[in-house]
């Protein structure tokens, strides 16, 4: 099997990895934080700084609600739904997005005054599956995720599962349904499409 890469997004110093890839990539805001492994990029506002189909994970801990739905810098920007896109662009076919999240109605979605994108259990599969609704479309989405579960962990977190399409190319040993299965502790109940 090929080396499996992955990325952390806004992962401080040290990138998880869960699904014990083999290589490990970070990115985040804070400049201090920059080493061999860790590349700084506002992703409010910046492109992941990767290369299109480069990682077979993505991941997401505390994150995703730091990320701004809407501004205007100085035209109106959709943000949030940038980032799901750049997500897109550099998973793999094949490869996976991983993100825990605290969601509504928990208060932790909303007592940090830097949580600017409350998620709740509708956002990624009507708005960012393609095989759902896929609302996301009408801002700008242009990705290719598919959504395969999601559950509540320790009640504040939403934790999703999606997959980019492999219908294309090469793809990730994540496209494989049963591998996937092996990592069941992590992600939860999946459907598989």
């Amino acid at each position: 099997m090929p080396l499996l890469v992955s990325l952390d997004m806004g992962c401080g110093k040290s990138p998880k990895n869960p699904f014990r890839c083999d290589v490990v990539e970070g990115v985040d805001v804070e400049a201090g934080l920059t080493s061999a492994t860790v590349k700084v990029a506002d992703l409010s506002v910046e492109p992941i700084p990767f290369e299109d189909n480069y990682f077979d994970v993505v991941t997401a801990y505390d994150f995703i609600e730091h990320v701004p739905r809407v501004i205007y810098n100085p035209n109106r920007r959709n943000p949030f739904i940038e980032l799901m896109n750049e997500i897109s662009r550099v998973l793999k076919p094949g490869g996976l997005f991983y993100s825990s999240t605290p969601a509504y109605p928990h208060a932790a979605a909303f007592q940090d005054p830097t949580h600017v994108n409350v998620i709740t259990e509708k956002t990624f599969p009507n708005y960012f599956s393609i095989k759902h609704k896929c609302r996301a479309r009408l801002y700008g989405y242009n990705g290719v995720l598919i959504f395969l579960g999601q559950y509540r962990n320790n009640g504040s977190h939403l934790v999703v599962t999606m997959r980019k399409d492999a219908n294309e190319g090469e793809s990730s040993p994540f496209a494989d349904d049963d591998y996937l299965r092996t990592f069941g502790d992590l992600t939860g109940p999946l459907v598989f499409p």
